[in-house]
């Protein structure tokens, strides 16, 4: 871990503090904003690689239900079909999951800085335990210079509570989920896991919101302006993305594999 706690947090926390001191009014809020940025740029490829998978997963649906209906009595004829159709389709069900656990690891040290890191005393200036964190060239200025938690003013980021803030996350995350949920496809006898899959899915696209909607009231602000400004860069990025790549709505089970319309291998 302190491998990870080296490129990662250290990076992030002297990041902000850098900002906090160089930007115009001294903004950690608007430091953060900048942060979210850059993480989302740098993860814009491996995110882009999670969503064209899941794209892709969608559009197999149908024929994989099919599968399903089919061999639904031999288990292993159906898994070596499933595979099968995956290498033909020159699609990879894991692919989503590396982008998933970097993402998952960046935000555990985002949470780490937000919760513990920017921490000061009664006089405005950053805890002790923590300057040891920063920088050579940025300790003697936080020693002796008060830290402006607030974003333009108003929004103080060392305090939670703040309900405003984790209902325009959780619908920003609401319409985030949204965007990729799977058009609903037609019912095929003995397919039943499928249609249970689909409609897990469907309730995930309800009941995430609300939890993360729970987390951010409940988190330091900071952290809720990060995922604020990662729900609203990803709709963005999924926007470009599903434009160029329609999925075709599936009719029928028989009909041919809906394929993402058209291809565009440079997104």
């Amino acid at each position: 871990m302190s491998f990870l706690h080296t490129i990662i947090y250290l990076p992030i926390f002297n990041s902000l503090m850098w900002l906090e001191k160089v930007l115009p009014g001294h903004d950690l809020g608007l430091a953060i904003i900048i942060v979210t940025l850059v993480i989302r740029l740098i993860l814009y490829v491996p995110t882009l690689s999670a969503i064209r998978s899941s794209r892709q997963m969608q559009s197999l649906q149908p024929r994989l239900k099919e599968l399903q209906a089919k061999y639904k009595d031999d288990k292993e004829t159906l898994a070596r079909e499933q595979m099968k159709l995956y290498k033909e389709s020159k699609v990879n069900p894991a692919s989503s999951c590396l982008p998933m656990i970097i993402q998952l690891v960046v935000f555990y040290y985002l949470y780490t800085v937000f919760l513990n890191g920017i921490k000061i005393d009664e006089q405005g200036l950053l805890h002790p335990d923590q300057i040891k964190n920063l920088y050579a060239g940025l300790q003697p200025y936080f020693q002796t210079h008060v830290i402006n938690t607030h974003l333009f003013s108003f929004l103080d980021l060392t305090k939670s509570g703040n309900y405003v803030l984790a209902l325009l996350t959780a619908a920003a995350q609401f319409w985030q989920t949204k965007m990729l949920a799977a058009p609903k496809e037609p019912n095929v006898p003995g397919a039943k896991d499928e249609s249970m899959l689909a409609a897990t899915n469907r309730s995930m696209t309800y009941t995430l919101p609300l939890i993360i909607g729970f987390i951010v009231y409940r988190a330091p602000a900071g952290l809720g302006l990060y995922w604020l400004v990662t729900a609203l860069f990803s709709i963005v990025q999924q926007y470009f993305f599903l434009r160029q790549h329609p999925l075709v709505p599936p009719t029928t089970p028989s009909d041919s594999t809906p394929a993402l319309n058209p291809p565009n291998a440079t997104s």
